[in-house]
């Protein structure tokens, strides 16, 4: 099971030119996107979940489904956005439920799903708060239960711990550490301590 790019360009507005040819295969496993601020590691993420066309290239991804289709972003992909992008008015339960809901995922299936995510981050009893009322880590550790609860073969993760204690990023490295034995797991980061659970480090920008 891979994920390959081949010669990948992407540039804003035509004129900056932030992938250059890139290719990689990426396989089951951790992998961190390294490099400067600016370097394409979030341009490349929003590429492979499909946000994004390349200007040039191939993507082959490990389903046999369009990257920039529908289908693709709500069955076979799941992406953790620098921002959270937790809806703030809606309780835990219900940001993962909507989730779970866009992918068709039935009922039974995602409520234990998400029962036993938020147990296992931190996060047991606390599914009726509001997004909003969450400390950052909590919220960090909440967008990644949302993240995994598709159970998705392509997870992205943009900065899944920056500005985290190291309390919680050893949770959610954990975490991102155990989804990667099943499933490809891509992540930017500018934090060394992501490094520790990489089985490959992509260094971005040379």
């Amino acid at each position: 099971m891979t994920y390959e790019c081949r010669d990948i360009c992407f540039a804003y507005d035509g004129k900056h030119k932030v992938l250059d040819h890139f290719s990689y295969v990426f396989p089951r496993g951790v992998c961190v996107l390294k490099g400067f601020s600016g370097c394409g590691k979030t341009t490349l993420l929003k590429i492979l979940a499909g946000y994004l066309k390349a200007d040039s290239g191939t993507l082959l991804p490990p389903v046999n489904a369009y990257p920039r289709s529908r289908e693709f972003r709500r069955a076979h992909v799941s992406y953790m956005f620098q921002g959270l992008n937790l809806l703030p008015l809606l309780s835990i339960e219900q940001n993962l439920n909507l989730c779970a809901e866009i992918a068709l995922i039935p009922r039974k299936i995602h409520v234990e799903r998400r029962e036993r995510l938020l147990e296992e981050l931190g996060l047991g009893g606390m599914g009726k708060r509001r997004a909003a009322s969450l400390s950052l880590g909590q919220q960090q550790r909440a967008a990644l239960a949302r993240t995994l609860i598709k159970d998705s073969k392509i997870l992205l993760f943009d900065e899944p711990t920056s500005g985290l204690d190291d309390k919680n990023t050893e949770i959610i490295k954990a975490k991102i550490a155990e989804a990667g034995r099943n499933a490809i797991c891509i992540a930017s980061s500018h934090d060394a301590r992501l490094f520790e659970i990489a089985d490959a480090i992509v260094e971005m920008g040379e």
